[in-house]
């Protein structure tokens, strides 16, 4: 049967800072990084490539081609959110929680004030759990929601400082402020630092998994997603995700939804994870969130 959408309860005091946070410091938890294939390959590519230039000029055309195509292969590259291209990248759960049949839900983007609590509501009344990659910027506007999430035993984890559309082509430094200023939120709000990191929109260059390794951080992608900030229709959201669903499987939705001018009811999220929790309940499969830790074979 299908759940009954609970009121929403009291809105979480709201808190804005007045200044930007200060950056975290170097997470004890920090892992040592070294470049993919992919990137190894490329550094080779480049010293060929000037060795060859040195050795015969006038093949500069061919030279040059040939970086350049690899440049747009790395920018291709961080263009798909399930790419491992450019580094570790989470997909599936680990095989021990697929056996025991756990299918992971993440929400991105939140916290609201207004969706994230019937979010929340649902997901007791299913007695699931989640993990929610939360936006800096608004956990220091709602500091006792990004709390409420926590106590109710879901994970709360990075979505960097302020999602701004540009994240992947930012410059190493300022796309080091973006994760290390939501990570010292985090960790000041919820007193855990965040061990998962998903990029905006799943976008991202060449420089953030060093980045990533200084904080202690690993990078979450997700086996299938139902763009339910795009798709109007909750049938259709839901079809995308129970499409081929498998357990260990890491499913996106949105708790928060900036085209519904107020009207929180058309967030299609409030309908879709009834049916979805039902849906998974019918396959014997459960709702837990990500590790709690990253696999040492996902960061190795």
């Amino acid at each position: 049967a299908k759940a009954s959408v609970p009121a929403p309860p009291r809105a979480s005091r709201d808190v804005t800072a007045s200044s930007p946070h200060p950056p975290a410091a170097p997470s004890p938890n920090s892992r040592p990084w070294r470049l993919s294939p992919f990137l190894r390959g490329t550094f080779a590519l480049h010293v060929a490539g000037a060795a060859a230039l040195v050795a015969t000029p006038a093949g500069w055309p061919w030279i040059a081609g040939a970086l350049a195509a690899n440049h747009l292969a790395i920018g291709m590259a961080g263009l798909v959110p399930r790419s491992r291209l450019l580094g570790p990248n989470l997909l599936r759960l680990p095989q021990v929680a697929a056996r025991e049949g756990a299918v992971a839900l993440t929400f991105d983007d939140g916290p609201d004030p207004e969706i994230t609590p019937r979010v929340l509501d649902l997901l007791d009344l299913h007695g699931a759990k989640a993990t929610f990659f939360v936006i800096g910027e608004r956990v220091q506007r709602y500091p006792d929601l990004a709390r409420e999430i926590t106590s109710r035993g879901h994970l709360v984890e990075n979505h960097s400082h302020r999602h701004v559309h540009t994240f992947s082509v930012l410059p190493p430094r300022a796309l080091a402020r973006e994760v290390s200023n939501a990570q010292a939120v985090l960790a000041e709000t919820t007193g855990r630092r965040a061990v998962w990191f998903r990029a905006p929109a799943g976008l991202r260059g060449a420089f953030l998994e060093p980045i990533l390794a200084r904080q202690g951080l690993a990078l979450a992608a997700w086996t299938r997603r139902g763009y339910d900030t795009m798709l109007p229709e909750p049938d259709a959201v839901l079809a995308r995700l129970i499409r081929d669903l498998a357990a260990g499987d890491v499913l996106l939705l949105h708790d928060r939804f900036p085209h519904t001018g107020g009207a929180v009811r058309t967030a299609p999220v409030l309908a879709v994870l009834p049916r979805l929790l039902d849906e998974l309940a019918a396959r014997g499969l459960h709702a837990v969130p990500l590790p709690d830790r990253a696999p040492t074979d996902l960061v190795r």
